[in-house]
């Protein structure tokens, strides 16, 4: 199973130009144009394996194919052809704003350990989820999110916490989930959330 990873309406998130056809119903989409002298990070259409897709996390998570000549590449595989097979519904803003609190409470300690009376990190991990679950304003958020910044500049160990804070506030949420997960989580636990 391949993964692309895209912005809403099938347009490039990580780089990359143009758009990419969309299936229709339960058919796959019509198969991108063939690119030709296909390089990493230049030219074809990059696409993820499994271990891959917490290190390329946006707003939308695809199955896909691919076909053609092919050159795997460190956390990507760049192929001359590609197209999207559907849309895998259980990644979304709510999914990703609580996969970022999770990877952020995963590495508090390490913060905590260091400054064991100062509440704020921990604190906007909670404003995250409180916000996803309908329970505070994103004013209420948006301050936590400050505060745990302020705490971020006196503390790399706090810098994770932050990030599920804005995770929660920011309108691209997968991509700062992205940024927590790649530092403290291991890929099973994004797809034990996408698989719950």
């Amino acid at each position: 199973m391949l993964y692309k990873v895209l912005d809403r309406g099938g347009v490039p998130f990580h780089g990359g130009q143009g758009q990419w056809f969309l299936p229709r119903g339960r058919r796959p989409a019509r198969w991108m144009p063939r690119v030709c002298d296909i390089a990493p990070c230049s030219r074809g259409y990059h696409l993820l394996e499994r271990n891959d897709v917490v290190y390329w996390l946006g707003p939308e998570l695809w199955e896909v194919e691919g076909r053609g000549e092919q050159i795997r590449d460190k956390n990507k595989t760049v192929f001359e052809q590609a197209r999207l097979l559907r849309r895998i519904e259980a990644w979304a803003d709510e999914t990703a704003r609580l996969f970022a609190a999770d990877c952020a409470e995963h590495v508090l300690g390490l913060y905590e350990a260091q400054h064991p009376t100062d509440a704020r990190p921990r604190n906007a991990i909670q404003a995250a989820r409180a916000f996803t679950r309908g329970e505070i304003s994103l004013d209420y958020l948006w301050q936590a999110s400050a505060a745990a910044a302020a705490a971020a500049v006196n503390s790399a160990a706090a810098k994770p916490a932050y990030a599920a804070a804005y995770a929660a506030a920011y309108a691209a949420a997968a991509n700062a989930a992205a940024n927590a997960a790649e530092r403290t989580w291991q890929t099973t636990q994004l797809f034990t959330y996408l698989e719950a």
